[in-house]
């Protein structure tokens, strides 16, 4: 891979700003396409990790993708300052050092853009839907499965965010025409943390980029373009490591944040279970000291002020131990070779695996939250019923049933338009995907409140009613 190719700034569909008065480089274009947008706009109702918190300091999606664009910038400005200072490519100078900055702003935008209500349990959710109910879908008396391809089904029983986040910049979003967003080639490569098929997952793999799916069947000619464009071919763009990375490091910290805050552990409990873990006892000195001092400056709540400045400490740490492994590894990862994290081995490994283990082990297998869960998979659940259902029919031979027509009034125009737009030429049976789709769009799309909301007046209406 080269840098020329990976900072394509070419796009799928026309660019109806060309020629225009603009001083924009092509990815501040993006970058403002992606900040107007709609979808970008609900991750402010969609959870992190604390499903419908009333709190105005527990991060939403939207904070987070705003914490992963900062910090992706800084790795790239670090990484690509040492790439030039260190002489490591002669093809990569200060114009693809800004490119990369931008890239790395905007993919941690989007990044998160895919996922559904009630955060990485909401993909859960969706998937066990599939699971338990796929098989038993009917449409004109025949198995539902019977018009899918492998890989169709497939698309639907490995339901995933990033997935849907590329289906959505490069085709929901329809302001102007079929190409979504209409994204740089190189933004598109960056959020492609899967660069697989929903039938070439392997869950185990030692090779990260494995595990799940990038992209749906409806996307394949999407996919195909991108990795052409940027010459990435099948494997990841080494913009697509920082990104992780950055996502990475930025949640890490967060998350012990968030849950501190909401009284999950103690200041002595973290300080504990982080000597547990194994860190280096430098961090944990270093915490310590940071407390020490904030009782010393008589802080209105010491714990509190030394965990946030530690942790912000600690996030300088990872970046470095990043933008180092990055380096170390530069020929392996323009070849495509490199298949682990960037924070990997070491100290930082281990820091990172220790404020991901107490977040997991206290809050997020806490009873509160596994409430808030079962309370996310019911509503879930009961708007796939009536909207998978109802998605089945429209566009069809037969008129839509009464009630499922209110159901289909439920769903997006624009989500309606996009699936026109896509099953233009194909005969009625070939359309059932793009119909189960047109539901889970919809689904996905929606912010914890609105689907909340909506099932709470469709389940509950009639008794308040009455």
């Amino acid at each position: 891979m080269n840098w020329k190719e990976l900072l394509s700034t070419k796009r799928c569909g026309q660019d109806h700003s060309a020629g225009k008065r603009d001083l924009r480089s092509e990815f501040g274009k993006d970058y403002h396409r992606i900040i107007e947008s709609a979808s970008f706009r609900r991750l402010q109702d969609k959870t992190q990790v604390f499903p419908l918190d009333r709190s105005d300091f527990i991060r939403t999606r939207l904070t987070h993708s705003l914490e992963v664009s900062s910090i992706g910038r800084s790795l790239a400005q670090n990484i690509a300052s040492s790439i030039i200072n260190r002489q490591l490519d002669p093809a990569f100078g200060e114009a693809e050092r800004d490119s990369l900055c931008e890239v790395l702003e905007c993919a941690g935008l989007i990044h998160d853009i895919g996922n559904p209500p009630f955060g990485h349990f909401g993909e859960e959710s969706i998937r066990e839907w599939f699971r338990k109910n796929l098989d038993y879908l009917t449409y004109r008396g025949r198995p539902v499965c019977s018009y899918l391809s492998k890989e169709q089904r497939a698309d639907l029983l490995n339901f995933e965010g990033n997935a849907q986040g590329f289906r959505l910049v490069t085709r929901l979003h329809y302001p102007v025409d079929e190409n979504g967003m209409n994204l740089t080639a190189a933004n598109l490569a960056a959020m492609l943390k899967y660069p697989n098929s929903s039938l070439e997952i392997k869950p185990g793999s030692l090779d990260v980029s494995c595990r799940k799916m990038g992209y749906l069947t409806s996307e394949k000619d999407r996919y195909e373009w991108v990795i052409k464009e940027t010459g990435t071919r099948g494997l990841r763009s080494p913009m697509t490591l920082i990104l992780e990375a950055a996502d990475d490091i930025a949640y890490a910290a967060a998350d012990i944040e968030d849950a501190f805050k909401k009284g999950f552990f103690n200041y002595e409990i973290l300080t504990r279970e982080l000597s547990e873990r194994g860190i280096r006892k430098s961090y944990i000195r270093r915490l310590t000291d940071l407390y020490d001092l904030s009782r010393l400056a008589s802080s209105v709540n010491p714990e509190e002020t030394a965990i946030r400045r530690w942790l912000a400490e600690m996030q300088d740490e990872l970046i470095y131990a990043t933008t180092e492994e990055f380096l170390l590894n530069y020929q392996a990862i323009m070849a495509g070779g490199f298949k682990t994290g960037l924070i990997h081995g070491g100290g930082a490994e281990k820091l990172l695996a220790a404020l991901k283990g107490v977040a997991y082990d206290y809050a997020f297998t806490s009873s509160s939250i596994y409430r808030t869960e079962i309370a996310a998979n019911t509503i879930l659940n009961f708007l796939l019923d009536q909207l998978v259902s109802a998605a089945l029919q429209f566009d069809a031979r037969d008129k839509p049933g009464l009630m499922e027509e209110k159901y289909l009034s439920l769903i997006s125009e624009n989500y309606k338009q996009v699936y026109l737009e896509d099953t233009r030429n194909l005969r009625d049976e070939e359309k059932v995907y793009n119909r189960i789709l047109l539901a889970t769009d919809s689904v996905a799309g929606m912010t914890d409140s609105h689907a909340s909301g909506l099932y709470e007046e469709l389940k509950a209406g009639f008794t308040t009613l009455f």
